[in-house]
């Protein structure tokens, strides 16, 4: 066997931001044009069933760097930092010769009022970072720092949701896959690689090139789906969400919200074409057969459903459920739809499965490679998220946790005595609220009391038992 065909795959490692799983043309939706990810698809195991660990940022990221639930790994909401000690996946390969990059966002510690991100030892050696397309951070955020060096200038005001006056390429989403681009082309003969594109898109602010947004006629495109009055038998959480000041919903018009549905839409193209470049690049430099591509987002977007944009201790679908497609040529299945139940820290030990690298202690997610090869259709009985230390009051923090099985969903608001509960074979849009029909007790009860399990089994497993007593 060559020194070629005997080294470790590479990985090509692209997030979107805020990208619900019913935007991808070919799979789930004919208003969007996404032609990279469907041609992708055809290439690639596309996971139909792929949920977050939590529906917001940093928890996220940090379960499925280091392939442990968000409150194991010790970052329970934005504004957090995440436990020094653990190891992240990145950080695992680059102990093996990886030479890891990223461009884009971490966001594994606070940023806010323009705090710079802290790091731990995340095994990152390139490190491109920009953490959204704000310039809070001058001299650090990089691609605001080329945008200066192009002559490029943002423009401001913007309305949003709105198109941005300015060529596509020169926005963050395209930056990020320059940025990838040049690190796969250098890295071609010096060993293994992983590269993380973390894309900014299409996180609200809702802005997108503004000749890609022509593209999408607002009046042609659905509607957010949600019954008048459903939050009346749903958590103040939700009804809260309803009159955010950026996108109030009820004193939004329904051209008004299909315009920022056009606006998202438009992002995700732009997206889609970067993600076309960034492989397009790698075939062309003769290392696509031995390299991963995934393609995923870090959770979803709420879009007007059920009367309410963005996220929060929300588990709908859209908040939770994500694209997520893998494809490693000759090793894995392609044009393969799998709808099986898979969490995002499944992605950490299948990485390193894949390399031959022995799953780090500690790790709770599930390799996925079974069902990437083809050997099993099965995984798990249910995924489960968690939104700790949401805060109505500092005086008051509450703790959320959810379940979903292929039939039904439960979401106790833990301290509350409120929750959600949701019949999924007759109720697929989660519309009906049943947490207080008596009719539904049985089922309340069954999925309580999986809840109860899947929480008990988040524990963390380190420090690792030596003796049996």
């Amino acid at each position: 066997m060559s020194a070629a065909a005997s080294r470790p795959p590479n990985i090509l490692w692209v997030c979107s931001d805020q990208q619900r799983f019913d935007t991808i043309e070919g799979l789930n939706n004919s208003h969007i044009r996404t032609p990279n990810l469907r041609k992708f698809m055809s290439e690639a195991v596309t996971f139909t069933h792929a949920f977050g660990q939590n529906p917001v940022c940093s928890p996220s990221r940090a379960s499925f760097l280091a392939g442990r639930y968000p409150h194991t790994a010790g970052l329970c909401a934005n504004g957090q930092r995440i436990r020094p000690s653990e190891r992240l996946v990145t950080k695992v390969l680059a102990d093996f010769g990886y030479t890891c990059g990223l461009a884009g966002k971490l966001h594994l510690s606070p940023v806010a009022g323009g705090r710079l991100e802290d790091r731990i030892d995340d095994g990152y050696s390139r490190f491109s970072w920009s953490h959204d397309i704000q310039d809070l951070w001058p001299g650090h955020n990089m691609w605001r720092v080329w945008l200066d060096a192009q002559g490029v200038k943002w423009p401001k005001p913007l309305a949003d949701p709105g198109g941005v006056p300015i060529d596509a390429k020169y926005m963050q989403t395209a930056w990020c896959a320059d940025r990838a681009i040049d690190f796969m082309r250098e890295q071609k003969a010096l060993g293994p690689w992983l590269m993380s594109v973390n894309i900014y898109q299409p996180h609200h602010p809702f802005l997108a090139a503004k000749d890609i947004l022509d593209r999408y006629d607002p009046e042609k495109l659905p509607a957010p789906a949600w019954h008048p009055g459903e939050l009346d038998s749903k958590t103040a959480y939700q009804r809260t969400a309803q009159g955010n000041p950026a996108y109030p919903f009820l004193k939004m018009d329904e051209l008004g919200r299909r315009r920022v549905t056009a606006a998202y839409y438009a992002m995700i193209e732009q997206v889609d074409d970067a993600f076309g470049r960034m492989v397009k690049a790698l075939e062309e430099s003769g290392q696509a057969d031995n390299t991963i591509v995934i393609y995923m987002s870090d959770h979803g977007e709420m879009l007007g459903d059920h009367g309410f944009y963005l996220k929060g201790p929300h588990f709908y679908d859209p908040a939770t459920r994500v694209p997520l497609m893998i494809r490693w040529p000759k090793h894995y299945q392609a044009g393969v739809k799998c709808d099986a139940l898979v969490e995002l820290l499944d992605l950490a030990p299948t990485l390193l499965e894949a390399a031959g690298i022995p799953i780090t202690e500690g790790m709770q997610g599930k390799a996925l490679t079974g069902l990437l090869t083809g050997k099993t259709a099965e995984h798990r009985d249910s995924v489960y998220s968690e939104f700790y230390d949401i805060r109505p009051s500092p005086q008051q923090p509450v703790n959320a946790t959810s379940v979903r099985s292929a039939t039904a969903k439960v979401t106790a608001y833990h301290a509350l005595s409120t929750g959600d509960l949701y019949d999924l074979r007759k109720d697929t849009g989660e519309f009906h609220n049943l947490w207080l029909d008596p009719n539904s007790r049985s089922l309340k009860e069954e999925m309580m009391a999986l809840l109860v399990h899947r929480m008990a089994n988040t524990v963390d497993p380190l420090p690792v038992r030596h003796a049996p007593w």
